[in-house]
C-alpha cells in the first residue's frame, strides 16, 4: 500500500511540475484550473497524511512556476506567498475555526475582496517614483518586467500625493495585471483580423502580454492593474483597510468591490453576494479572498509552508473544465439558423452538469478545429450557453474526425445557405418544423395577416397536437378540430376561425411580409408588391430583376431568390391560394400630400396607434422614417413631441399637428 502511495505521489509531482511549466513559463495550459487544483489538493492531502512522502522538490513546497529565462531574475525582499484554497463552505469554516483558535478569540474581523484572475506583480516605488516591476514567479524569485509595466496606463510612474507631502522612502504595492472582459474581446478580435490565434482566456492573454520581450507590443495590449496588498513600506499601517485606503490615495487602483465582515456568518453572506454578481464585474474573478483585517493579528498567525495562515481564497464553482467531444451535430433555431453543437462527455461546470456546448457557426468550428474525439476545454459563465473554448491538440490520438458542415437543413431537408459576408447558414424552408412556432407568430402578427387571438400558447398547442405543420394548415382549422385543444372554449375557437377567415382578404405587401422572408420588412414588401402585382411572378424572378425594385439591394434580392426557388415554399403558397387567401395587388398612389415623401411621426397621436398612422401614410404613397434629416418631407407632431420636432423646425421642414394630419387623410382617401 505504501509503495502504491509513493508511486502516486511521484506521479502527481511529475504532472504538476509539467503543468506548472506549461502554465507559468509557456503560457499554454493543457488542463483547466479546476483540474490543476484537484491534482495539487490530492498531493497536499497525500503528503499531509504521509509526511514521509514529502520531498524537497515537491510542488507543495513552493509557490508557483519557475521564472522564464527570458527576463532578469529578481529576488523578492518578502516572499510573494500564494493563498490556501477553500473549495466549499465547510473548508472556509475550518479556516475560521483555525484562526479563532490560534488567536484565542470568538470572532474575527475579515476583509472580503474579489479574487482576480490575472498575473501577480510587485511594484517598487522609491521616493515616490516607480523603480521596478516584478512578476511573482515562484514566490521567491520573479521576473523583471519593468519596461512592460511602465506601458500600463493604470499604473502611475510617480505616486500621486497632496502638494507639499513627502513621498514614502520605500513603498511596495502588490496586485494583479489583468485584461477586462471588454478589452479581452477587442484584443481577440484584433488577433483574428490579423490572422493570428486568439487567446484562450483573459488570464493567459494578460500573462502573455506582460511577458513580451518587446515593450512596444505590450503597449498595444489594453492591460490594467489592480493592487490589493502592500509589501515593504516605510509607512506604518494598523489594518488592511488602511492599506487599501492608502493605495487609492496615491493613485493606485484597487478592486471596486470590498467588504468588511465580522465573523463567519457575514463572510458567508459576502460570498453569496460576490458569487451572485461575479458576471457584473468588468473583469474575471474566480473566487473571494478572505483576510484578517488586523495586521498585528496577522503577525501572530504567521505563515505555514507557502501560504499565510491569515488569508484564504474561497473559490467559486469552476466555470471551465476538460471533457471529450462525443458527437457534433446541427441544431436548427426558430429563425432557421444552423448552429453546430458539440455533444460532450457530461462534466460539472459552474455548478451545473454540461453535456452540450455551442460551436456558434462553421467559421468558429473550423477556427478552433474541433473534431469528434477531441479533448477540449468547456466554459460556462453564469447564464451564458456553454461553449467549447479550445482544443487540447496534444492529446489527439490521430483518429479524431473533422466535421463537414451540411448543405441542407437536417430537420426538413431544404437548402441551407450562407450568404456572402455572413457567418451563419440558414434553412430556407418555410415549413421547417424547427422554425414553425416563429413562422406562425410572424404570419399572424398585426402588420402581416392580422389573425387576432393566435398567441404563443395557442401556437404551441397547435404544434404539439399536430393540427398545424405549416402556415397553410391554419386555413384548414375548424371549431370542431380546435375543440380538442386544452383550455380553449367554443367561443374562443369560433373567434379564431373567424379571424383566420377574415385574413383571407389581404394585400400583396402584407402577404409577402407574412411569409417571413429574411431581410424583407414591411417597406420592402410594399415596394415589391408595387413592382410585381402577382405573387406567382416571384417564382421566376432572378436576383438581378429583383434589384431593380426601390430599396432592394443584393442581400434582399438573394434572400428572395433563394426563398422562391425552394419547392416546399412554393407548395405552401399554392396551398394558401387554394384555401382562398387572396393577396390583392396595390396601385401606386398618384399625387396627394404624401406621395413620394419621407414622413416622420413624433409624439403621441390620440386618434390612432402609430402603426395605423404609418399604414395610412404608406397606403397613400409615403415612406415613414424614424429620424429627421434633410430628406424628410413632412413631420407629423402629436402630443409631447420632442427633439424630432425641434430638428424639423431648425431645418425648415413642414410640420403638421394631429388635426391637420387627419384632415389630409380624409381629403386623400
Amino acid at each position: 500500500m505504501t509503495a502504491d502511495l509513493a508511486r502516486r505521489a511521484k506521479e502527481l509531482r511529475k504532472q504538476i511540475l509539467f503543468h506548472d511549466h506549461r502554465y507559468y513559463v509557456l503560457d499554454k495550459p493543457l488542463v483547466s484550473d479546476a483540474e490543476y487544483d484537484r491534482l495539487m489538493t490530492e498531493l497536499e492531502q497525500l503528503e499531509k497524511t504521509h509526511p514521509e512522502l514529502r520531498t524537497p522538490d515537491s510542488p507543495t513546497q513552493r509557490v508557483g512556476g519557475a521564472p522564464s529565462e527570458r527576463f532578469a531574475k529578481v529576488e523578492h525582499t518578502r516572499p510573494m506567498l500564494s493563498l490556501g484554497k477553500a473549495q466549499s463552505e465547510g473548508e472556509f469554516l475550518d479556516f475560521d475555526v483555525r484562526v479563532r483558535k490560534a488567536l484565542g478569540v470568538d470572532e474575527v474581523l475579515y476583509d472580503c475582496e474579489p479574487k482576480l484572475d490575472g498575473l501577480a506583480i510587485s511594484l517598487l516605488y522609491r521616493d515616490g517614483v516607480l523603480e521596478r516591476g516584478v512578476t511573482r514567479g515562484d514566490g521567491t524569485v520573479g521576473e523583471d518586467v519593468t519596461s512592460n509595466i511602465k506601458t500600463i496606463k493604470t499604473i502611475p510612474l510617480r505616486l500621486r500625493l497632496p502638494e507639499g507631502e513627502e513621498p514614502p522612502e520605500l513603498f511596495e504595492a502588490r496586485g494583479e495585471v489583468i485584461l477586462s472582459k471588454k478589452d479581452f474581446a477587442k484584443l481577440n478580435q484584433r488577433q483574428e483580423e490579423a490572422g493570428e490565434e486568439p487567446f484562450v482566456n483573459p488570464r493567459n492573454a494578460a500573462a502573455g502580454s506582460l511577458r513580451q520581450l518587446d515593450p512596444k507590443i505590450t503597449a498595444t495590449r489594453p492591460l490594467s492593474a489592480y493592487l490589493y496588498e502592500i509589501g515593504e513600506s516605510s509607512v506604518p499601517f494598523r489594518t488592511h483597510e488602511e492599506k487599501l485606503e492608502f493605495l487609492r490615495s496615491v493613485g493606485l487602483r484597487t478592486a471596486p468591490t470590498f467588504r468588511l465582515a465580522r465573523g463567519a456568518e457575514e463572510v458567508k453572506s459576502a460570498y453569496q453576494d460576490f458569487l451572485a454578481h461575479r458576471h457584473e464585474e468588468p473583469f474575471e474573478i474566480d473566487g473571494m479572498v478572505v483576510k484578517v483585517d488586523d495586521l498585528e493579528l496577522r503577525e501572530r498567525l504567521g505563515t505555514v509552508s507557502k501560504s499565510p495562515r491569515w488569508a484564504i481564497a474561497w473559490k467559486f464553482p469552476a466555470e471551465e473544465e476538460e471533457t471529450v467531444v462525443l458527437v457534433i451535430d446541427i441544431q436548427v433555431g426558430r429563425t432557421g439558423k444552423l448552429t453546430p453543437v458539440g455533444r460532450v462527455k457530461p462534466v460539472l461546470v459552474g455548478g451545473a452538469t454540461v453535456s452540450n456546448a455551442t460551436l456558434h457557426n462553421e467559421d468558429e468550428l473550423h477556427r478552433k478545429d474541433v473534431r469528434v474525439g477531441d479533448h477540449v476545454f468547456i466554459r460556462r459563465a453564469g447564464d451564458v450557453i456553454p461553449e467549447i473554448v479550445a482544443v487540447i491538440a496534444e492529446k489527439r490520438q490521430g483518429d479524431e474526425l473533422p466535421f463537414v458542415f451540411p448543405s441542407h437543413c437536417p430537420v426538413c431537408g431544404a437548402a441551407a445557405v450562407r450568404n456572402p459576408g455572413e457567418a451563419d447558414h440558414r434553412c430556407t424552408g418555410v415549413s421547417c418544423p424547427a422554425q414553425l412556432a416563429g413562422h406562425l407568430a410572424h404570419f399572424a402578427q398585426r402588420t402581416a395577416m392580422d389573425i387576432q387571438g393566435l398567441g404563443d400558447k395557442l401556437i404551441a398547442s397547435l404544434i404539439e397536437t399536430g393540427l398545424v405543420r405549416n402556415v397553410a394548415d391554419l386555413y384548414d382549422l375548424t371549431v370542431e378540430k380546435l375543440a380538442s385543444l386544452p383550455r380553449l372554449g367554443e367561443k374562443s375557437a369560433q373567434n379564431l376561425v373567424d379571424a383566420i377567415d377574415r385574413s383571407r382578404k389581404t394585400t400583396l405587401r402584407r402577404f409577402l411580409f407574412a411569409l417571413g422572408i429574411r431581410h424583407v420588412g414591411e417597406a420592402t414588401a410594399r415596394n415589391l408588391a408595387l413592382a410585381f402585382p402577382d405573387i406567382r411572378q416571384f417564382y421566376e424572378l432572378s436576383a438581378e430583376q429583383l434589384e431593380s425594385v426601390r430599396d432592394v439591394g443584393p442581400e434582399v434580392a438573394r434572400s428572395m431568390e433563394q426563398f422562391f426557388k425552394e419547392a416546399q415554399n412554393r407548395e405552401v403558397i399554392e396551398r394558401l391560394l387554394a384555401a382562398g387567401v387572396f393577396p390583392e395587388a396595390e396601385k401606386a398612389p398618384e399625387g396627394g400630400p404624401f406621395a413620394g415623401k419621407t414622413v416622420v411621426l413624433t409624439g403621441t397621436l390620440s386618434s390612432m396607434a402609430r402603426e395605423d398612422a404609418k399604414a395610412e401614410i404608406e397606403k397613400r404613397g409615403g415612406k415613414v422614417a424614424g429620424s429627421v434629416s434633410k430628406k424628410t418631407g413632412l413631420v407629423v407632431a402629436g402630443e409631447a413631441a420632442g427633439s424630432k420636432l425641434v430638428k424639423a423646425q431648425q431645418l425648415g421642414i413642414q410640420v403638421v399637428d394631429e388635426a391637420a394630419f387627419l384632415k389630409m387623410l380624409e381629403e386623400n382617401p
